[in-house]
C-alpha cells in the first residue's frame, strides 16, 4: 500500500487491464526463480515502528501531518489515521550487533518523534491499540487525506454493501457497527521483515508459521478497544473485522477475510501464496503498471511488479511474504506483522530477537516442520495467543500440550539462543534481549496483563474514562523511561490530571449499564426497579432499542396518591410513562446538557442515537461532575 498513484478502478476494463498485469507479473515472477534472479545467500532484518500521537489529556490527536512537518525525516511516514505515524528502521545484516544497531535507531527514531510532537503539543504512545480511543475518534474526519486510503475505503464498503459489525468476547463484551475502515487504525504494531532465500522461502515460511502463537502469547499488550476490557491481543480480532469486504452472502458461504492466518502449510513456492491470494480476493485498487515484465525478466532486468505488491498490500496476512527490489537486486522477505507496537523499544527488540532466533533455531534443527504438528494446532496456537496471551496453552510436538510460559522458558528460548549465535550475534546482545523477554515471560508481565492489572488495581476510583486516561499517562511515563515492561509498577489512579477533560462530552460519563422496562409491563415492576437500584427514572424502550419513553418515580408517587396501585389494579407502564422524553445524543457537550436540564426543567436525561437508548445522565450525576471540577478550581485558586 506504499504505491501513491492508486485508485479505485473506475470500470471493468481497468479492472481487467490490471487482472492482465497481474497474471503476468506471477508468471514473470515465476520465471525470475526459475532463473536465479532472486537474491540468495543473504539474510536481512528490517522494521517498521509505528506510534499513536495522542494529547494533553491521553486522547488521540489528530496531528500526524503536522509532526511529519516538523520531522521532515524520510524515515517516517503517515499511516491510515491522523493519530498515527510509521517510521521505516534501517536495513541491517543479520549478523554480529545487527539488533542493538536497530534498537539504537528505534531509541534514535522515538526521541525524535517525541520531540515532533512535544511542538504539536502531542505526545507519542507505543501500544498496540490505545485504551483512550473511543468510536468519535473514527470518522472519516480522522482519516489521513490520501486518495489511496479514501479508495481503499470505498472499495472495502462497496464490496460489502453494508456497515461492519462484530462481537468481540472477553472479560467485557463489546458489539461495534461502524461505517468505514478507519477501525484498522486502532491497531499499531512493530513489523519485522526477514530476508530470505527462495529455495528457503517456504521451510521458513511455515516456521514462521509455526513460531508465532508462542512469539504472540509473549508479546501481547493490546487488552482494551472502545473502553472494554476483551483479548489479550484484540488486535487480531479487530483489525480481521475492520478490513472485512465479504458481504453477508460471502460469510455465509465461507470465503476467507482478507485479513487471515491462513489455513495450510505452504509446499513448493512463495508464488502459492500470491497465486491464492489473487484466486480468493477481488482486485479492489489499480495502479499504473510495467508494459511487459516477462520481457523485462528475459532480458535479465529485475521488474518492480507492481500490480503483485499492491494487490498483496491490500490482502492482510499475519505473515505476509513480500518481494521488493533494491539497487536492482530483487529479493524475498516474510514479514511478521503480529507483535504490536510497545510497551518499549527494548521490549520491540526482544521480540524481534525471538523471532528471528527462532527462525535461525528451528531451521537448523528441524528439516521440515509440516511432519512434527498439524496445520490446525498451529493455528489453534495463535488464536489462544490473542485470546489468553501468556496463560494460553500451546499445542506442540508429539501431540503434547503446555502453558505458553512452560512452552518458552523450557524450549523455545534455548532454541533461540542456538539461532542467534549459529548467526553469530553479539553474546551481550543474545543475553541483554532474550534476557529481557525471559524476564517477561517468568514474570508473567507483558503489557497486557500491566493494563489489566492496572485498572483492576484502581478499582472503581473514578469515571471508566478517568482511569482509561490514568492508564495512559502511566504507560507513556515509564515507556519513555526506558525500563522493560517487567520492570513497571502497576499504574496508579492519578489524582492530578486534568479533569476537564473527563467532563467534555456526556458519553465520558453517561450511564451506560441500564435497567429499563417495556411499554407493556406493569408498574409494579417500574416501581420495584427503582427500589431495587436506586434510581428516581427507568427509561421505557422497545424490542429493538429504541426509546419509547421515560418512568420517573414522580409519576409512580402520583399513581399511589390516586390509589391505582395494589388490589386487583394491574396499570401497565405505556399509561404512566412521559412521552418522547427530552433526550440528547453522546456527541453532545456537558455544557450543552446541563443548559437543556435548565431550560426543560428535567431531572433526568435518556441519550439517544440513531433512535436507539445508549446512556442516561441524572440531576446527581451533573452534580458529581460539577463538585469535581469546583474542588479542582477552589484548590487551584488556594
Amino acid at each position: 500500500m506504499g504505491e501513491q498513484n492508486i485508485e479505485e478502478y473506475a470500470d471493468e476494463t481497468s479492472r481487467q487491464a490490471f487482472m492482465k498485469s497481474l497474471l503476468d507479473e506471477v508468471r514473470a515472477l515465476d520465471a525470475m526463480l526459475d532463473k536465479g534472479m532472486v537474491e540468495s545467500g543473504v539474510s536481512r532484518i528490517g522494521a517498521e515502528q509505528e506510534m499513536f500521537l495522542i494529547d494533553q489529556g491521553q486522547k488521540p490527536a489528530l496531528t500526524a501531518l503536522e509532526v511529519l512537518k516538523q520531522l521532515d525525516d524520510e524515515r517516517f511516514t503517515h499511516e491510515l489515521g491522523l493519530f498515527n505515524i510509521e517510521a521505516n528502521l534501517s536495513v541491517q545484516e543479520f549478523n554480529t550487533n545487527c539488533l542493538s544497531r536497530m534498537e539504537a535507531e528505534a531509541q534514535i527514531v522515538y526521541a525524535k518523534a517525541r520531540k515532533a510532537a512535544h511542538q504539536c503539543d502531542s505526545e507519542i504512545a507505543l501500544v498496540g491499540i490505545l485504551p483512550t480511543l473511543s468510536k468519535e475518534n473514527l470518522g472519516l474526519d480522522s482519516m489521513v487525506p490520501t486518495p489511496r486510503y479514501f479508495a481503499l475505503n470505498d472499495a472495502i464498503m462497496a464490496l460489502r454493501g453494508d456497515d461492519l459489525q462484530f462481537t468481540i468476547d472477553g472479560i467485557d463484551k463489546l458489539t461495534v457497527q461502524h461505517d468505514n475502515l478507519m477501525l484498522e487504525a486502532c491497531n499499531t504494531s512493530f513489523q519485522v521483515h526477514f530476508q530470505v532465500s527462495p529455495n528457503d522461502f517456504s521451510r521458513l515460511y511455515n516456521i514462521a508459521q509455526l513460531i508465532t502463537g508462542p512469539l504472540l502469547a509473549a508479546a501481547v499488550n493490546s487488552p482494551i478497544l472502545l473502553g472494554k476490557r476483551l483479548w489479550h491481543e484484540t488486535r487480531i480480532s479487530v483489525f480481521e473485522y475492520s478490513v472485512d469486504a465479504r458481504s453477508t452472502t460471502h460469510q455465509t458461504r465461507g470465503q476467507k477475510p482478507r485479513v487471515h492466518f491462513g489455513d495450510h502449510w505452504v509446499d513448493e513456492s512463495v508464488t502459492e501464496i500470491f497465486k491464492e491470494d489473487i484466486a480468493r480476493f477481488r482486485v479492489i485498487l489499480t495502479t499504473e503498471t510495467e508494459d511487459d515484465p516477462l520481457a523485462m525478466v528475459a532480458q535479465g532486468i529485475a521488474p518492480k511488479l507492481k500490480a503483485l505488491c499492491l494487490h498483496n498490500g491490500t490482502v492482510y496476512r499475519w505473515n505476509r511474504a513480500c518481494y521488493g527490489v533494491h539497487n536492482g537486486i530483487p529479493h524475498l522477505r516474510i514479514e511478521n506483522r503480529v507483535i504490536p507496537a510497545g510497551p518499549t523499544i527494548i521490549d520491540e527488540i526482544a521480540n524481534t530477537a525471538f523471532f528471528v532466533g527462532m527462525m535461525a533455531g528451528m531451521a537448523d534443527k528441524y528439516d521440515d516442520v509440516r511432519e512434527l504438528i498439524p496445520f490446525d494446532d498451529v493455528k489453534a496456537n495463535f488464536m489462544a495467543a490473542a485470546r489468553d496471551g501468556i496463560r494460553a496453552q500451546m499445542n506442540w510436538f508429539g501431540d503434547t500440550h503446555m502453558p505458553a510460559r512452560e512452552l518458552i522458558l523450557d524450549e523455545l528460548l534455548p532454541l533461540a539462543e542456538h539461532g542467534l549465535r549459529k548467526y553469530n550475534l553479539d553474546e551481550k546482545d543474545i543475553e541483554l534481549y532474550l534476557g529481557v523477554l525471559r524476564e517477561r515471560v517468568s514474570t508473567r508481565r507483558n503489557g497486557a496483563r500491566w493494563a489489566l492489572e492496572s485498572l483492576n488495581e484502581m478499582g472503581g476510583r473514578g469515571t471508566d474514562d478517568q482511569r482509561l486516561r490514568c492508564l495512559v499517562r502511566s504507560m507513556v511515563d515509564q515507556q519513555s523511561n526506558g525500563q522493560p515492561i517487567s520492570k513497571w509498577v502497576l499504574a496508579d489512579f492519578c489524582e492530578q490530571q486534568n479533569w476537564r477533560e473527563s467532563y467534555r462530552k456526556v458519553s465520558q460519563f453517561m450511564a451506560t449499564d441500564l435497567f429499563t422496562v417495556r411499554p407493556d409491563d406493569i408498574v409494579d415492576f417500574a416501581a420495584t426497579l427503582m427500589d431495587w437500584r436506586h434510581v428516581r427514572h427507568v427509561p421505557v424502550e422497545g424490542d429493538d432499542g429504541e426509546l419509547v419513553g421515560l418512568v420517573s418515580h414522580r409519576s409512580l408517587l402520583k399513581l399511589v396518591a390516586e390509589g391505582r396501585v395494589g388490589g386487583e389494579n394491574k396499570v401497565t407502564v405505556k399509561e404512566i410513562m412521559t412521552i418522547d422524553p427530552v433526550t440528547l445524543n453522546s456527541d453532545a457537550t456537558t455544557v450543552e446538557a446541563i443548559r437543556l436540564m435548565r431550560e426543560t426543567k428535567a431531572a433526568c436525561l435518556p441519550v439517544v442515537d440513531d433512535g436507539k437508548l445508549t446512556g442516561l445522565i441524572t440531576e446527581h450525576d451533573l452534580l458529581v461532575v460539577s463538585s469535581h471540577l469546583l474542588e479542582r478550581y477552589l484548590e487551584e485558586d488556594s
